[in-house]
């Protein structure tokens, strides 16, 4: 990525270069570089302690990098943290929450909090309590709400302002399939509206149904960008689970076939090909070849066989 590129070759809102971050003598960022478009998804994945949760810290202003360039459309966190504030919605992966407040009085001061008239920032949380489907539980107290309830909470928090870049750290933690699914027609409509959304997550199989692009860091450092939609650069090894009515003549005509090393189990055979053509001509081929086959899955996603081989141990 250069200064003047996102990830889909556009000018980027969110820019990140070479940012450096140690705490004592850990190196948390390594130089990593980021960047992401205004109506898009970006998503953000790497192995735990890989620098994820500290970038997003410097991108929300709550920790000032070492070294490094940090710009939010054009404004710089540590220098101009009020404007940065103004246009940045905030989502840790824990929200600090006041217990004893209603949701309608704590969205009622997240609205305070960001200088909305008091008529507007109660009506702003009415509108926001339907969008997180929270409205039955205007006048519940936050104490009461489950773990999930409360994520999306702090998600409508972090709305209240209409926030032209919006953080987002692990925030499907806590929510059942049904709030997860909602969760990505949200973000999906955040970004129609043309905000810059960044997420960071673990749970790649959403990030391939709502991300524009994909960062993988690693170690304090950009290993690899990949947008959705469109092929990698380099085919990605992807493994499958082949079933027939018959698995013992799927083994040997795979051999026939000359595919290295199948393993057989409970539930098929699994294979390794290096891209989805690949293991559509072996498919072809063991029809023609007579062996009834009954299903092909994957057990890894492509996104999934993506950060497997740019996170791998050195």
């Amino acid at each position: 990525m250069t200064e003047n590129t996102a990830t889909d070759g556009t000018e980027p809102v969110v820019f990140v270069r070479g940012v450096w971050r140690t705490f004592g003598g850990a190196e948390a960022l390594r130089g990593v570089d980021f960047a992401a478009g205004a109506g898009e998804v970006t998503g953000m994945v790497g192995p735990n302690g890989a620098g994820k949760t500290t970038l997003l810290l410097i991108l929300s202003t709550l920790l000032a990098p070492d070294r490094g360039v940090v710009r939010l459309f054009g404004h710089d966190p540590m220098t101009e943290t009020a404007a940065v504030r103004r246009i940045m919605g905030w989502v840790p992966d824990t929200f600090g929450i006041y217990d004893n407040l209603t949701c309608a009085e704590y969205l009622s001061f997240s609205g305070a909090t960001r200088h909305l008239p008091p008529a507007s920032a109660k009506a702003r949380g009415a509108e926001l309590l339907e969008l997180v489907h929270l409205e039955a539980h205007a006048a519940t107290q936050v104490h009461l709400l489950s773990r999930g309830q409360k994520q999306r909470l702090g998600l409508a928090s972090a709305l209240v302002h209409r926030p032209r870049v919006l953080l987002l750290d692990e925030p499907a933690a806590g929510l059942d399939p049904s709030g997860r699914l909602d969760f990505l027609r949200l973000v999906r409509q955040l970004a129609a509206d043309g905000t810059a959304v960044i997420v960071s997550s673990h749970v790649l199989s959403d990030l391939e149904q709502v991300a524009d692009s994909v960062v993988f860091i690693d170690r304090g450092v950009t290993v690899g960008v990949r947008r959705l939609g469109e092929r990698p650069s380099q085919p990605s090894r992807r493994h499958w689970r082949l079933h027939a009515l018959d698995d013992a003549a799927l083994l040997v005509a795979l051999a026939t076939l000359g595919v290295a090393d199948p393993e057989a189990g409970p539930d098929g055979v699994e294979v390794v090909t290096d891209s989805d053509e690949a293991v559509a001509n072996l498919i072809t081929a063991l029809v023609q070849a007579g062996v009834p086959i009954v299903s092909c899955t994957p057990i890894q996603t492509s996104l999934e066989a993506t950060y497997f081989e740019l996170t791998a141990p050195e």
